[in-house]
């Protein structure tokens, strides 16, 4: 068996700032231009052929980008992959690249994604239709599987949305932390602050103006409440038109090829777990079995510490998701978290944003020599877990992956009611705005421990919940009403 050390050897970021739909590129032809610019990173000329394209799921139509993309960089007959969506995959996807370049069966990895939020909201805003390309065919390869992931109980209440379930995650935590709802709002707005302040000072990112906490959780005009304690400031921001594209290969075939060694960012390590993939079967959600699983795993492979970590980038849709892995890492939430400034400020492009935090811990890495990074990735509800260790280091021992569902799987998993018509406990809840009718969604647990889903849409209720901590409150439900 070969044992290539993979290495990392091309990287970029593109952003792409409109004023007129007329001068906007589709998000395939910003990956063409993403690929293109990571070979010059590397210091790769056109003529240098890539073995296999492998693109990140996002919101377009395209059935085989890869493909357009391969033929755009000189590389016709590359293999052409393609991920299921989840913000975990580019992680996942570097995991299984590095793996194939350790193994020999490829020389030179091409990975990218892209998507045109922006853009399609200004089309939106316009009713225009933006005519992308189709981009028929199949890959010659997919990782991963889609699936559904809402239980029938959160879809009979209408919950799937994750501007309306990390909120619920929001405040299972708030309650277990047993902090206050003025407290925890202030907590987590210092936490997102932090973030904005490493964003001021990432070129790469989309909003450069630093953010105070009390910005950040003041509704305004421009930070209207989206699902309680969130107003926008807190969400991922997805209104980006972001592209990326990261270039592998072995030590050997960088060195044939001429690439700068201080151009090297060597993977040490990769691991993946997913939790139990409906919310409503996890024993609660202030807690992920999966990422102290996989994330600590990902680290005792290389033997590190989280104390001896440089720099992290942790997963950032929404603060709680920073929370609960910082948690079940044992990260220093003392300081910072982030890279890049996170999903809300230096942009979050769908299920690519991990790409741009790799470019961006490959850039600070390259700048401190020796210093060592981990990568976090999630997709889903907090569902989907990926990991990485990066640095410009080669590691003592050839890179290692292990996935950990086996372990994960043996984990409690809590039963499910339908329907329920009876008393019991709020579990979490939150109050979700939007231009149609505002409603809470509750989620309960019953004197047997089972769980339960109801909505109530009573003014003065909603009201109060964004004031008391209704957690561990008598409930009533009855036709998935919740009734106090």
């Amino acid at each position: 068996m070969t044992n290539h050390v993979p290495v990392l050897i091309g990287i970029s970021h593109i952003e792409q700032r409109i004023n007129e739909l007329t001068e906007a590129k589709e998000p395939f032809e910003l990956m063409i231009d993403a690929v293109h610019q990571a070979k010059q990173d590397a210091g790769l000329t056109d003529q240098i052929g890539i073995d296999s394209v492998r693109v990140i799921q996002g919101n377009w139509p395209y059935k085989n980008p890869g493909r357009a993309v391969a033929e755009a960089i000189g590389s016709a007959n590359a293999e052409t992959v393609l991920s299921p969506f989840g913000g975990n995959f580019v992680q996942h996807m570097v995991t299984l690249s590095a793996l194939d370049i350790q193994n020999g069966s490829k020389e030179i990895i091409a990975i990218t994604g892209a998507e045109c939020g922006n853009t399609e909201a200004k089309a939106a805003k316009a009713k225009k239709d933006l005519g992308w390309a189709d981009l028929p065919g199949e890959p010659d390869r997919r990782i991963g599987v889609e699936k559904d992931m809402r239980h029938e109980a959160e879809i009979a209440v209408r919950l799937g949305r994750p501007i309306a379930v990390y909120p619920i995650m929001e405040l299972a935590l708030r309650h277990e932390m047993g902090l206050g709802v003025q407290e925890h709002i202030e907590h987590i707005s210092e936490l997102w602050s932090g973030f904005s302040r490493v964003a001021s000072q990432n070129p790469n990112a989309w909003i450069k103006e630093f953010k105070t906490a009390e910005e950040i959780r003041t509704p305004s005009d421009v930070n209207r409440p989206v699902s309680f304690p969130y107003p926008k400031f807190m969400n991922s921001n997805n209104n980006v038109d972001q592209a990326a594209a990261l270039i592998l290969c072995s030590e050997e075939k960088a060195k044939s090829l001429g690439v700068s060694e201080e151009k090297w960012i060597y993977p040490w390590a990769g691991t993946n777990a997913n939790d139990h993939y409906y919310l409503s079967n996890r024993d609660n959600w202030y807690s992920s079995p999966a990422i102290r699983m996989a994330g600590n795993r990902c680290l005792e492979m290389v033997n590190l510490e989280p104390t001896d970590l440089d720099m992290v980038d942790v997963y950032s849709c929404f603060p709680v998701a920073v929370q609960v892995a910082a948690r079940e890492l044992g990260l220093d939430m003392s300081k910072p978290l982030t890279v890049t400034g996170g999903l809300t400020w230096a942009g979050g492009p769908l299920n690519n944003y991990v790409m741009h935090s790799i470019v961006r811990m490959a850039e600070l890495l390259r700048e401190k020599p020796g210093e060592k990074g981990l990568i976090t990735a999630n997709g889903g509800y907090i569902t989907k877990h990926a990991f990485g260790v990066y640095s410009t280091e080669p590691p003592s021992k050839p890179f290692a992956h292990e996935d950990l569902q086996s372990e994960v799987d043996k984990t409690f998993k809590r039963d499910v009611v339908l329907e329920h018509s009876g008393e019991a406990h709020v579990e979490s809840y939150t109050v979700a705005y939007g231009p149609g009718e505002q409603k809470a969604f509750v989620a309960a647990r019953l004197p047997d421990g089972r769980r339960a889903w109801g909505v109530s849409k009573e003014p003065e209720i909603m009201e109060e919940m964004t004031k008391q901590d209704f957690c561990g409150r008598e409930v009533r439900l009855s036709d998935h009403v919740a009734y106090f």
